[in-house]
C-alpha cells in the first residue's frame, strides 16, 4: 500500500539511507588498509581479507534474499538484517587482532547485503503506481553513490581520526535506519510465503560463492594459479556452482529460482549487461584512485574528491531518467547511449599525462556519472521486461548479484592486466637503455652534473643518477598501464553495446509495473 505525506518521507529517507551505507562500506576501506595493517601488526596482503571478507558475503547473501524475506517475513528479517549491520559494525571498530577483523566484516556483510533487494522493494511499495518509476530512479541514486564516495569518506576519516571510526559512523545511522523502520515500515499486504528450507542449494550457493570470491579477490596477489589454495578453491567454486545450478533446477522449492534466467532472454541479456556495468562502476573506483594517488600525488581526500563532481550529477540525472522511462523512452535506446558514454569516460582518461590535476578529472567523471546513470534504472527494467509478476522478485535479485560479482571480476581482473602491462611495459623501455648508448649516457651525465653541482660527490651522483633512471622506468611503466587499462574499459564498453540486440522483442514494462509486481511479489 502506498504511502503519503511524511511517512513517505521518512521511508524514503530510512531505505535510501540504509542502501548508501552497504554500498559505502564496500569502498570505504581501501583507503584505510595501511593504517589497518600498522595498528594490527598486519602485512597489507592479509589485511586486504578485511575487503574480502565483505565481498564474500554480500555475493552470498543478496541471491538468497527473496527467500528469507518470505520465509521470516520482509519487515522482521529487513530490521534484524539492520541490526546485525550495525552491531558488526560496532564490533569491526572493536576489534583487536586482524582475523577478529575479518570475522566481524564478514558479519557486516551478510547484513549489510540483505539491504539492498529488500530496500528496493519497500521504496517501490511506499510510492503509487505513477510515482514508481521516480522510486527507481531515487534508489538507483543510492547505488551509484554508495560505492562512489566510500573513498572520498574514508580519506576524510582518516586524514582527521583513525581507522575504527570508518566503521563507528555506521551505528547511529543503523540505530536511526532500524527505530524508522520498526516504526513506520508495513509488511507488504501479499507476501509470499516459503513453505521449505532449500538446505542443499544454500550449502552448494555458499561454497560456490565464497570460493570463487575468493579466488577473485585473492588471485592476483597469490599469482592466481601457482598458489594451491586457489587452485583448489577454483575447483570448489566450479563444482559447487555447476551442481548448484543443476539442483536448483530440479529441486521443486529452490533457495534462488534460476528458471526464471532460463525462460527469460531479457533478464539473460540485462544480467550479462549489468555485470559489465558492475565491472565498469567497481573496476574505475578501483583504479581511478590508485593511479592518481600511486602517479599523481594525490592525497586520499583530494583522491576521494574526484568523484563527488559525478555524484552530483547522478542526483540529478536518475530522477529524469525514471520520468523518460515512465513516458515510453525506450530502455535499450538509453542503455547503448550509457555504454558510448562510458566509453568516452575512459578514452579521456587514456589521454591524460603524468602532470594531470584535479581539473583533467573533472569532465570524464561528470561522464562516467552520466553513462552509468543511464543503463542503472533501464536494465532493471530490461532484466524484467519478460517475466511475469511473481519471478519478478527473483530477477531483480539475480540483477543486483551480477553487479556485485561483476565488480568483483572487474578489480581482479584490472589488477592482473596492470601488473602484466607493468611488466611488458618495463622489458620494452628497458630495451631502449644501454650501457654505453648515446642518449643513456647523456641522460645519466646530465642527472650526475645537476647532483655534482648542488654538493652531492662524484660517485654518489652517479649511484643516485642510476637510481633516478630506474624510477623513471618504473614510473612511466606504471603510467602506460594504467593508461592500457583506462583503454580497456573503453574498449568493453564498446564491445557490449551490440550484446543489447540479443534481448530480442520484450513487452513494453514501465517502471511503475517494474515496482508494482516487485513490491507485492515480496
Amino acid at each position: 500500500m502506498a504511502e503519503t505525506g511524511y511517512r513517505k518521507i521518512i521511508i524514503t529517507f530510512t531505505v535510501v539511507m540504509a542502501a548508501i551505507i552497504e554500498l559505502i562500506d564496500t569502498s570505504i576501506v581501501n583507503v584505510a588498509l595501511t593504517n589497518i595493517s600498522g595498528n594490527l601488526g598486519a602485512t597489507l596482503e592479509d589485511v586486504a581479507w578485511v575487503i574480502t571478507a565483505y565481498a564474500i558475503a554480500n555475493v552470498i547473501i543478496i541471491p538468497m534474499t527473496s527467500f528469507f524475506a518470505a520465509r521470516f517475513g520482509r519487515r522482521n528479517y529487513y530490521i534484524g538484517s539492520i541490526i546485525l549491520f550495525t552491531v558488526a559494525s560496532m564490533a569491526c571498530g572493536q576489534a583487536h587482532t586482524l582475523w577478529e577483523l575479518v570475522a566481524f566484516r564478514f558479519l557486516q556483510g551478510i547484513g549489510g547485503g540483505a539491504l539492498l533487494s529488500t530496500s528496493q522493494a519497500i521504496l517501490f511499495e511506499t510510492y503509487t503506481t505513477e510515482q514508481r518509476g521516480f522510486a527507481s530512479a531515487i534508489f538507483g541514486i543510492g547505488v551509484f553513490i554508495g560505492p562512489t564516495i566510500g573513498p572520498t569518506v574514508g580519506g576524510w576519516i582518516i586524514d582527521n581520526y583513525s581507522w575504527p571510526w570508518i566503521f563507528y559512523i555506521n551505528m547511529p545511522i543503523g540505530i536511526l535506519a532500524a527505530v524508522l523502520s520498526y516504526l513506520y515500515v508495513k509488511e507488504p499486504e501479499h507476501q509470499r510465503k516459503a513453505h521449505s528450507i532449500d538446505w542443499t542449494g544454500i550449502a552448494l550457493l555458499i561454497t560456490g560463492l565464497a570460493a570463487l570470491q575468493t579466488v577473485l579477490e585473492r588471485g592476483e596477489a597469490e599469482d592466481w594459479f601457482s598458489a594451491k589454495y586457489i587452485v583448489v578453491l577454483a575447483i570448489v567454486a566450479a563444482a559447487s556452482l555447476i551442481s548448484f545450478i543443476i539442483y536448483e533446477l530440479k529441486t521443486e522449492h529452490p533457495v534462488v529460482d534460476l528458471h526464471v534466467l532460463v525462460k527469460s532472454k531479457s533478464l539473460a541479456t540485462a544480467a550479462t549487461l549489468t555485470f559489465v556495468l558492475g565491472f565498469a562502476l567497481f573496476s574505475t573506483v578501483f583504479i581511478v584512485p590508485v593511479f592518481a594517488q600511486r602517479l599523481l600525488n594525490f592525497t586520499a581526500l583530494q583522491t576521494g574528491m574526484l568523484f563527488l563532481p559525478g555524484a552530483g550529477v547522478a542526483l540529478i540525472i536518475l530522477p529524469l531518467i525514471g520520468k523518460m522511462l515512465s513516458k515510453g523512452v525506450p530502455s535499450q535506446m538509453l542503455i547503448i547511449v550509457g555504454f558510448l558514454i562510458v566509453a568516452t569516460f575512459a578514452g579521456m582518461l587514456a589521454n591524460l599525462n603524468l602532470s594531470a590535476g584535479a581539473n583533467e578529472f573533472f569532465w570524464p567523471v561528470i561522464l562516467r556519472a552520466v553513462g552509468l546513470s543511464l543503463m542503472m534504472v533501464p536494465l532493471t527494467q530490461l532484466a524484467v521486461s519478460g517475466l511475469h509478476n511473481k519471478d519478478i522478485p527473483q530477477g531483480i535479485a539475480l540483477n543486483n548479484m551480477m553487479r556485485q560479482v561483476g565488480g568483483s571480476f572487474g578489480i581482479a581482473l584490472m589488477n592482473t592486466f596492470i601488473d602484466h602491462r607493468i611488466a611488458a611495459h618495463r622489458t620494452a623501455l628497458v630495451s631502449h637503455i644501454s650501457a654505453g648508448g648515446i642518449a643513456t649516457e647523456s641522460r645519466l651525465h646530465a642527472i650526475t652534473q645537476g647532483m655534482i653541482n648542488h654538493g652531492v660527490t662524484s660517485w654518489d651522483a652517479s649511484r643516485k643518477a642510476l637510481a633516478v633512471l630506474e624510477f623513471t622506468v618504473r614510473r612511466q611503466s606504471d603510467f602506460l598501464s594504467y593508461i592500457d587499462a583506462f583503454r580497456g574499459v573503453s574498449i568493453v564498453a564498446v564491445v557490449c553495446v551490440p550484446i543489447i540486440f540479443f534481448a530480442g522483442k520484450t513487452k513494453k514494462v514501465t517502471p511503475a509495473k517494474v515496482a508494482a509486481a516487485a513490491s507485492e511479489s515480496h
